[in-house]
């Protein structure tokens, strides 16, 4: 059974970063597309940024573009999502979430998820 674990999480100021990781177990991650999600209060679920499995190909949505950053380690299944230059209206509960695929799903979705990582932004 896939299991996700996301850590890393916290309060920061605006302007500041953040890293969190994403360790799976029960699965190769180098066979599966890996994704950052992020939920905020009252809104619906936001795609991020997704990495290929296949050919590490990623992608970002247009709001973290150039500001955060998806890579993965997949000798120690472990993903990340580097978050730079955080803005009041990043602060979310953030996921990880894989699917069985050799590339990035184009319509986001994905099988299995992480319990989610909240992420502060406030000065």
């Amino acid at each position: 059974q896939v299991q996700i674990q996301e850590s890393g999480g916290g309060l920061v100021q605006p302007g500041e970063s953040l890293k969190l990781s994403c360790v799976g177990s029960s699965f190769v991650m180098a066979s599966f597309a890996i994704g950052w999600f992020r939920q905020a209060p009252g809104k619906g679920r936001e795609g991020v940024a997704c990495s290929s499995g296949r050919d590490g190909v990623t992608g970002y949505a247009d709001s973290v573009k150039g500001r955060f950053t998806i890579s993965r380690d997949n000798a120690n299944n472990t993903a990340y999502l580097q978050m730079d230059s955080l803005k009041p209206e990043d602060p979310a509960v953030y996921y990880c979430a894989t699917k069985w695929a050799p590339s990035c799903p184009s319509n986001w979705m994905f099988d299995q998820w992480g319990q989610g990582n909240q992420v502060t932004v406030s000065s």
